[in-house]
């Protein structure tokens, strides 16, 4: 019975670990290897606490999209104000906030999996 429990906690913190690896990875993929580019902040639709990013892509397309990250008392998305953004070429809609990554959720992500990774793996030392 342990070694099931042991075997859930491992694998639920290599899962938790993967998912804030994956986040920081693509952070910082689109933000060295993206197109920089100006967008325009525009109100938040209604019932989202988001703005919407609208801003024109290297092939001249013009993308309006939620910020991907919420405005706060020392960056508000006011709209009308113009943020530098970095998106990926291949995929337009996926962006990120130059300044403002956010990646404390990522790292929160990697700790916690590695902590209980941890733990799962002393479980199952236990049950042997």
């Amino acid at each position: 019975m342990l070694f099931v429990l042991a075997g859930f906690t491992v694998f639920g913190g290599l899962v938790a670990l993967l998912a804030g690896a994956y986040g920081l990875r693509e952070a910082r993929r689109i933000a060295a290897a993206g197109a920089a580019t100006w967008a325009l902040v525009k109100p938040a639709p209604p019932g989202s606490g988001r703005p919407l990013l609208q801003y024109e892509t290297a092939d001249g397309r013009v993308l309006e999209l939620p910020s991907p990250v919420p405005p706060t008392r020392r960056e508000p998305l006011t709209p009308g104000a113009r943020v530098h953004l970095s998106y990926d070429p291949a995929d337009p809609r996926e962006v990120i906030l130059l300044g403002r990554e956010r990646t404390g959720l990522d790292r929160t992500f990697v700790a916690a999996g590695a902590a209980v990774l941890a733990v799962g793996l002393v479980l199952a030392m236990a049950a042997l």
